[in-house]
C-alpha cells in the first residue's frame, strides 16, 4: 500500500506542478483538491475532489474519508492588493481555512506541509534566513503569517512550514500572468512599460517550488525552510533577462522606484531568501533565473503547438 498525500489548491500554478510531480514521481497514492470543477488537462492517476477549504465540516470530512499521511496545504489568496481590499475574505482563507486544515491533519495523524511567503517581512533586510523575524507590512502578509503561528503553536501536529518568494511559471487555464510572460509580450506589442528596480526578490520557478514542497513531504521535514529561487534579482534586471533571452527591443523598459506605482497594499524592499537549509537538508536545488526562462520559454512553444 502506497502512503497518500492531499493537495489543496491543485487547480492553481503551484497546485497544478505538484500533481505533475507526483504522478511523475509515482511513489504516492494522490488525492488533488480545488475549489470547484478540476481544471486540470490530465484527469487520471489521481482522485480528485472538490473542496472548500473554508468550510470546516468539508475539511475534517474529505482528510477524514482519505485519511492522506500527508498534506500539502498550497491554496490561498495570493492576491496582495484583493487582500487589503478584503480583510475578511484574505483572513477566512488564508488563516481560519489553514486552522481547519491544521486542526484536521492533527486529528488523523498527517504530517503538514504549509506554504507562506517572503510577505510575512517587512523588507528592510535580505537575503533572509529561516530565523529572521517576521514583522509584515501588509494584510497578506498578516494573513499568512497568522496562518504560520497558529501550526507552530498546535499541540500535537507535525508539520513542515515551506516559505517562497515570487513564484513564476505557466499553468493551465490561468488568468494571471507573470514577469516574464508580462515583459514578453508587452514588448512584442511594442508597448512602454515601467519596471521597478527598488525592491529585491529571489524569484522561484513553479517546477521548483513543486520540488521543495514534495521533498519536505517525502523526508517529512519539520520546521520551517525557505524554499526560493537562488538568483537575487530586481524586476528591471529580471525584465531585462527576459529581453536579452527574447532578443526583445528594451528602448521601451522604463525603470522606475515603487513609489511611482499607488496599490492598495505595502510591498516589503527587499526579501530574498538564503536557500542554504533546504540544499543541506532536503536536496533542494533550484533553477537559475536564465534556466527559469529558458523553461517557461519551451513551455510556450509546446503549448503553442
Amino acid at each position: 500500500m502506497k502512503e497518500k498525500i492531499l493537495i489543496t489548491g491543485t487547480n492553481g500554478l503551484l497546485g497544478q506542478k505538484l500533481v505533475e510531480l507526483i504522478l511523475k514521481e509515482n511513489k504516492y497514492d494522490l488525492i488533488a483538491t480545488g475549489r470547484g470543477e478540476n481544471r486540470l488537462p490530465n484527469k487520471s492517476g489521481y482522485v480528485y475532489v472538490s473542496l472548500d477549504i473554508t468550510n470546516k465540516t468539508e475539511v475534517e470530512t474529505i482528510i477524514k474519508t482519505h485519511k492522506p499521511t500527508i498534506v500539502i496545504h498550497g491554496a490561498a489568496m495570493t492576491n496582495v492588493d484583493a487582500c487589503e481590499l478584503n480583510k475578511e475574505e484574505a483572513w477566512t482563507q488564508n488563516t481560519i481555512a489553514t486552522k481547519y486544515i491544521a486542526e484536521s491533519c492533527r486529528d488523523n495523524n498527517a504530517f503538514l506541509v504549509h506554504v507562506s511567503t517572503d510577505f510575512i517581512f517587512d523588507g528592510k533586510q535580505g537575503p533572509l534566513t529561516e530565523e529572521a523575524k517576521p514583522y509584515p507590512v501588509s494584510f497578506y502578509g498578516y494573513t499568512k503569517l497568522a496562518a504560520e503561528e497558529i501550526i507552530m503553536n498546535m499541540q500535537g501536529l507535525k508539520y513542515g512550514i515551506a516559505r517562497t518568494v515570487l513564484v513564476y511559471g505557466i499553468a493551465y487555464d490561468m488568468s494571471r500572468t507573470n514577469i516574464i510572460l508580462w515583459v514578453k509580450k508587452s514588448l512584442e506589442e511594442k508597448k512602454n512599460i515601467k519596471v521597478v528596480d527598488d525592491q529585491w526578490r529571489t524569484p522561484t520557478l513553479a517546477e521548483d517550488l513543486a520540488m521543495g514542497c514534495y521533498l519536505m513531504a517525502d523526508k517529512k521535514a519539520e520546521g520551517i525552510y525557505n524554499i526560493s529561487g537562488k538568483d537575487f534579482l530586481n524586476p528591471y534586471q529580471m525584465a531585462m533577462k527576459v529581453v536579452d533571452y527574447f532578443n526583445l527591443d528594451g528602448s521601451y523598459i522604463t525603470k522606475a522606484d515603487s513609489s511611482t506605482f499607488s496599490q492598495p497594499a505595502m510591498r516589503p524592499p527587499k526579501t530574498g531568501f538564503v536557500i542554504e537549509k533546504a540544499i543541506k537538508d532536503l536536496g533542494y536545488n533550484p533553477k537559475s533565473f536564465d534556466e527559469g526562462i529558458a523553461i517557461l520559454a519551451a513551455q510556450l512553444k509546446q503549448m503553442n503547438t
